[in-house]
């Protein structure tokens, strides 16, 4: 009887996952949390204790594009990268790093290039974009930096062209630790310009 009812979690588990990573795909969030929630309302067990974790529902997402967007997401997704590493030389001075799904192959039409840049002025982003005849919005991101504990960062939002871009300021140390991925929960990935473009002649070699 355990064994079955341990099959049947395991199948849940399992539906919900894809459930939330459709719901992900279709909606362009990034909110594993919420996704989880909805995904497991509409599968009529919003009471489960067996909601997958947000690496099952990633892998779920990266299976789900690749079945179902695969006319679509490689080409933007390039353009996200070929975007993020033209942001990334003009900002060269800020050590720009991409982060999240545009680096993790996830991005799709709904995605912003996400770019952690160092200064311990943050003043300095603000008069840089100006310098550039860059309009943009000041906001803030708030990140794990912690086991229990949240920062927040300042984050100017503008687009390059069609495509969003958010640039998430740290101060020069930050480029020591990583905040956490809400992912897996370990040190995010960064990228720096040179992996980007490994990336980049990757997706060219499998198109």
């Amino acid at each position: 009887m355990a064994s079955r009812a341990n099959g049947k979690d395991r199948q849940m588990r399992q539906r919900i996952a894809l459930e939330a990573a459709r719901i992900m795909a279709e909606s362009g969030s990034q909110d594993f949390s919420a996704a989880k929630r909805k995904a497991a309302l509409r599968l009529a067990a919003p009471d489960t204790r067996n909601l997958p974790g947000n690496a099952e529902i990633e892998q779920a997402l990266i299976e789900y594009q690749r079945l179902f967007l695969a006319d679509t997401q490689p080409h933007r997704l390039r353009e996200l990268r070929e975007t993020a590493l033209q942001a990334m030389a003009l900002l060269e001075r800020f050590a720009p790093l991409l982060v999240g799904p545009v680096l993790q192959g996830t991005a799709d039409a709904h995605t912003s290039v996400m770019l952690h840049v160092f200064t311990d002025t943050p003043e300095e982003i603000s008069l840089f974009l100006m310098e550039h005849a860059i309009p943009a919005e000041l906001g803030e991101r708030r990140l794990r930096v912690g086991a229990e504990s949240f920062a927040q960062y300042p984050s100017y939002h503008f687009m390059a062209g069609e495509i969003p871009v958010e640039l998430v300021v740290f101060p020069l140390l930050g480029q020591r630790q990583a905040p956490f991925s809400p992912v897996d929960g370990r040190p995010m990935r960064r990228a720096k310009p040179a992996a980007v473009r490994e990336l980049l002649e990757e997706d060219g070699a499998g198109g």
